[in-house]
């Protein structure tokens, strides 16, 4: 494409159409989040490097290890989405030309979540003996059942993905951190839960890094927005509070089980997927049980609604676990923001 040349008719430059990551420049200003980022340096780690020698699949049933497989699989909807999910919302910070700090921080979380990509994808293929979950052939009657499970997820989080990439641009960075810190409030809480009960030390070990991972993510959040809301423009509450509707809704099929008015799945998905579960725990591979995740939800909403209230921004009634607040009624898939 030809431009006009301008050099010889002007000293400087006209200004560089925004958004654009054009010019740099590095200002920091919250110190919190050069914290982080040194936390994120000292505390990287390697997947590869995890005691998988202690791992032998062999040791369990064709039942378990399908089972077992299929929770990573369900996780891998969320964590293995989340790199080019963190990507689009770490170009959005260049654009917005945020300071330096938080550039390197978005840098951050989308190398982490590429490490849990890695953690699921190595736990499927050494429990499958197959790299991709969708091509394998079951081996058992359950294991069909809960391919059949994994096949209609993957259907619902490409709806997702296209929705995801047209929502961006359409937010304010404000609005996506509070999109985020939802997942990662649900989600340090249950890594933390899943190390401390499983019964195979290379599972132990990365989950325990996976949930400080997500700890360190739910930082970043809070700290943009202690920065950000307090000058916030009123018009963004609602939209906040609608993402925290859709941000249960969504996350509720790896956290909870999903509900069948917004994912779209068959009758039997959630006989299948407790069977599956019950299963793995009986291999030695916790899971929280229905209670326990009905709990860890209700708490980490009920945290979520701490942060929200001391920017008077509304929380939506969350009656599947018993939160009272604004009915949200319209959310749709092709708006929501939400990670894992």
């Amino acid at each position: 494409m030809h431009h006009e040349k301008l050099a010889d008719k002007m000293e400087f430059p006209p200004e560089t159409p925004q958004p654009n990551v054009y010019p740099l420049s590095w200002h920091c200003q919250t110190e919190k989040l050069e914290e982080v980022w040194d936390a994120s340096q000292r505390e990287y780690w390697d997947p590869k490097k995890l005691p998988w020698d202690t791992f032998d699949p062999s040791s369990y049933s064709w039942e378990e290890r399908e089972a077992i497989a299929y929770w990573w699989t369900l996780l891998s909807v969320f964590d293995a989405s989340a790199p080019p999910v963190f990507a689009e919302a770490f170009i959005k910070t260049y654009e917005m030309h945020e300071e330096d700090a938080v550039r390197r921080c978005f840098f951050s979380v989308t190398r982490d979540e590429q490490n849990h990509e890695q953690m699921c994808g190595m736990a499927i293929t050494r429990l499958l003996e197959h790299p991709d979950p969708l091509t394998y052939t079951p081996k058992t009657e359950l294991g069909l059942r809960l391919q059949k499970n994994a096949k209609w997820l993957y259907h619902n989080g490409g709806r997702y993905w296209t929705g995801y990439k047209a929502a961006v641009p359409k937010y304010s960075l404000a609005v996506l951190f509070s999109s985020f810190l939802m997942g990662e409030i649900a989600a340090a809480t249950i890594f933390h839960q899943m190390a401390a009960g499983c019964t195979e030390p290379v599972f132990q070990e990365g989950f325990r890094n996976i949930g400080r991972d997500e700890g360190r993510h739910m930082a970043i959040c809070m700290a943009l927005m202690e920065r950000d809301y307090p000058k916030m423009d009123l018009s963004e509450k609602p939209i906040i509070t609608k993402q925290v509707r859709a941000g249960y809704l969504f996350l509720s099929a790896v956290l909870f089980e999903p509900p069948a008015d917004f994912w779209d799945l068959p009758a039997d998905f959630i006989a299948n997927q407790r069977e599956g579960e019950t299963v793995a725990r009986q291999a030695g591979f916790f899971i929280p049980e229905y209670d326990g995740k009905l709990e860890n939800w209700k708490q980490a909403m009920l945290n979520l609604k701490g942060v929200l209230d001391k920017y008077d921004i509304p929380f939506p009634a969350i009656p599947e676990v018993g939160i009272t607040g604004e009915e949200i009624n319209d959310v749709d898939m092709a708006d929501i923001i939400p990670v894992f």
